[in-house]
């Protein structure tokens, strides 16, 4: 391209009206698509590297997981009642809003796999200041250290994936992520069943350090390292992500030519991302953050022990059933994200979370009203596990896969830190207030979290756009054209 040439805008146009036919229906059938990858040969250095970043969803998952078996354990020893307990719960959320906030720029400057490195370094030291604690401090302050962590891992997992793999198979290994938090999430719960809660804070450091070690073999985004002008190691990068003979050049041109386009505008502070630009990215990366959290998701797995013993039901059995739902539907979500698309699985989502919640949301009424007192909790874990089924099956992973495609390079950053920040803030209200919600009205806190999922499908169905068969550039040259145009 001419170094005086087209803004983005008219790169954008440019893109637009040089895509295949049909472009966005149903395809991922492109000049690239069949040459570079066939799903029965996808190379072995792209399948590293997307298992090596999932470790650190696996540390997500297992952070996030590791306050419902231990809450008995930790109150009994450290002598802690349940105002303090919530602390504990919800603080990581306050080291992962830190994270967050760093999260965007530590990517941008160090690039992908050091962001990696930095946040489990912060993790594994939390984790020994748990293992240690003698005082509720030390807890906080260990909780506080993998917050920052997994607030890093939220977002770099995501995006290091989506910039790694091509577009047929994309929305499924971005999904990953959200099975492997599914995998670390439900085995803190397994394995904390029958261990002590400083055992199961050892055992949180081995993900960390699996990851730590394997970090170096695998290369660094392509498309980050064409953002810095490292172009041969970006060409190198991609080339042993599709394979020796795989031919990457007009991927590698279209990596080059885009991210060049949008260098030549500023980089946007997050005060930055409030332009009409950048409107419509913005809108649903935020809009489904805010509403995935508030869907409840975060206060149902922090405390799913409690929620059971409210409803008068084993908090074991329960506990095994929420596992037994939970990796199947994650699993079954990752495969249809390339097949399905992302909005229909999002609405299919939000209405199994929405009819989920009333129904935990009737077992209380039920309750309060002293009626069928063999069937309500019955119909409490079945609320519960028709929710966490159909979180799983869709927004749980989806909102982070679009996070990780629709924001342009030059401000990816900026907006990556400000959609996780969000998410977190969010996670923090849920955390912290859902005992003292329960507390209020179980009944009420139910039905608070279904109207927020009720209303996750109107906004899908009116604003989230389909992502599925496209490049990151097609898909960013679209929303920045859409809002161009407007």
């Amino acid at each position: 391209m001419d170094k005086k040439g087209s803004e983005p805008s008219e790169f954008s146009s440019l893109l637009l009206s040089t895509e295949p036919q049909g472009f966005g229906a149903n395809d991922g059938v492109d000049f690239e698509g069949k040459r570079q990858t066939q799903a029965s040969s996808i190379p072995t250095t792209l399948m590293f590297s997307t298992f090596v970043a999932v470790f650190g969803s696996y540390v997500f998952g297992s952070a996030i997981g590791y306050s419902s078996p231990s809450q008995s354990g930790i109150m009994h020893d450290l002598n802690l009642g349940v105002a303090q307990y919530s602390v504990f719960g919800s603080i990581m959320t306050i080291g992962a809003m830190v994270g967050a906030i760093m999260s965007g720029r530590i990517a941008d400057y160090s690039g992908r796999r050091m962001a990696m490195g930095f946040a489990e370094v912060f993790c594994i030291l939390g984790w020994f200041a748990i293992t240690f604690s003698k005082v509720a401090w030390w807890l906080y302050v260990g909780r506080l250290l993998i917050g920052c962590g997994i607030g890093l891992l939220s977002y770099v997992v995501p995006v290091y994936v989506a910039e790694i793999t091509p577009k047929n198979l994309r929305g499924a290994f971005t999904a990953v992520h959200q099975l492997m938090i599914c995998c670390g999430m439900s085995l803190t719960y397994l394995i904390g069943a029958y261990v002590n809660w400083r055992v199961l804070a050892i055992i949180g450091i081995i993900p960390c350090l699996l990851q730590l070690l394997t970090l170096p073999f695998i290369p660094d985004s392509p498309r980050w390292l064409a953002k810095v002008d490292r172009l041969k190691e970006s060409d190198s990068a991609l080339q042993r992500l599709r394979g020796k003979n795989a031919d990457v050049y007009h991927e590698a041109t279209e990596i080059r030519d885009y991210t060049q386009a949008f260098q030549r505008q500023t980089e946007a502070s997050i005060i930055g991302l409030f332009q009409r630009q950048y409107l419509k990215s913005l809108t649903v990366g935020v809009g489904l953050m805010i509403l995935q959290q508030f869907g409840g998701i975060n206060g149902i797995v922090f405390y799913a022990n409690s929620i059971f013993i409210s409803a008068g039901f084993s908090e074991s059995i329960g506990t095994i059933a929420m596992v037994a739902v939970k990796i199947p539907m994650t699993t079954l979500g990752v495969l249809l994200m390339d097949k399905s698309g992302r909005r229909s699985l999002l609405l299919v989502s939000a209405v199994g979370t929405c009819l989920g919640c009333f129904t935990a949301a009737l077992s209380f009424v039920l309750q309060d009203l002293h009626k069928w007192k063999e069937f309500s909790p019955i119909l409490a874990l079945v609320g519960v596990l028709v929710y966490v089924g159909s979180y799983s099956i869709g927004i749980g992973a989806i909102p982070w896969v679009i996070m990780s495609e629709i924001f342009p390079i030059n401000v990816k950053g900026s907006a990556g830190s400000l959609v996780t920040l969000v998410s977190w803030l969010c996670s923090w209200i849920v955390s912290y207030g859902f005992n003292f919600l329960m507390t209020w009205s179980s009944a009420g806190t139910f039905f608070l979290f279904s109207s927020a999922c009720g209303f996750t499908v109107l906004f899908v169905a009116k604003l989230v756009p389909e992502t599925k068969g496209r490049t990151l550039e097609e898909i960013q040259a679209s929303l920045n054209s859409y809002s161009s145009e407007r």
